[in-house]
């Protein structure tokens, strides 16, 4: 079984980049994404159900929060970008950073050090900290977040390929202990709903659950799960309008526009939000 554990879907990511990257039109470019795909991260790709129909989704996904994170940083002020299980994102070597940024990635030790092996001698744009830390152990979240935001600049919060993995109670503590840090101005994230839910089930779902990595969460009410725990809607961007600003569409999503046009409002706006890139700020 090539997915072993939840951080093995970061190499199963990490092969969509390459695959975009290798583009001669390509929305952006990670010359290490390959590297650090490694044979696990092929072999996972060429194993799952449709691996590589279904790269689509995970471009989209790189190349919006790539633009949500760089407003944040050019026009917004933010002098800190968390980025919650960091997995293998290569942002802080590729994108054009400010040198004064300070950018911490937070993951498993065992991800980081992979991560630093493979890179080698490649050189951040920003001042950049790797932490490892268990994102799921609340007192050690709690402890880094202490560390690292207590007196820090405006901070931004990337939390991209996480909270799918995460049970609803998990994801509320964090959003509770995000909000708690008051340097933490806003949160990209990517949200699913429960359609798209039960689709990545009949997928991948027996597949990532035998990996102990599987589905849990995507909220009926949408964004507005985050309420509770001081957070509000401050920007949505639909996946299916965003794969088709981009050109990078699935097959057949023609169909999926068709249907949703002849159906009623709220069946349009349910096939709209059924995942989404997000931007939280504080309510």
């Amino acid at each position: 079984m090539p997915i072993e554990h939840v951080s093995d879907t970061a190499r199963w990511v990490a092969v969509y980049r390459a695959m975009e990257s290798e583009r001669p039109d390509a929305l952006f470019r990670d010359p290490y994404a390959r590297r650090l795909a490694g044979a696990r991260g092929e072999a996972i790709v060429r194993t799952l159900k449709r691996g590589r129909a279904t790269a689509w989704a995970m471009i989209v996904r790189t190349a919006v929060m790539d633009e949500m994170i760089l407003h944040a940083v050019e026009r917004e002020g933010v002098g800190l970008v968390l980025n919650l299980a960091a997995g293998l994102d290569a942002r802080p070597w590729r994108l054009a950073l400010p040198p004064a940024l300070r950018w911490v990635d937070a993951d498993f030790p065992a991800v980081l050090d992979y991560k630093r092996e493979t890179l080698g001698g490649a050189t951040a744009a920003c001042a950049y900290e790797a932490v490892g830390v268990d994102l799921a152990d609340a007192d050690a979240r709690r402890a880094f977040l202490a560390r690292v935001g207590g007196d820090a600049p405006r901070t931004l919060v990337v939390s991209e390929g996480l909270l799918l993995y995460l049970a609803p109670a998990q994801v509320g503590a964090l959003a509770a202990d995000l909000h708690a840090a008051p340097s933490v101005a806003a949160w990209v994230t990517d949200l699913a709903s429960p359609r798209l839910l039960a689709l990545m089930q009949r997928s991948w779902g027996a597949a990532a659950a035998r990996g102990n990595a599987p589905f849990r969460f995507a909220p009926a009410e949408g964004t507005d799960f985050f309420r509770p725990f001081g957070w509000r809607e401050a920007q949505f961007r639909s996946a299916m309008e965003e794969a088709h600003r981009l050109r990078r569409e699935m097959r057949g999503a023609w169909l999926w526009r068709a249907l949703a046009r002849l159906g009623p409002p709220a069946r349009r706006e349910e096939f709209r939000r059924m995942s989404a890139f997000i931007r939280l700020e504080r309510a």
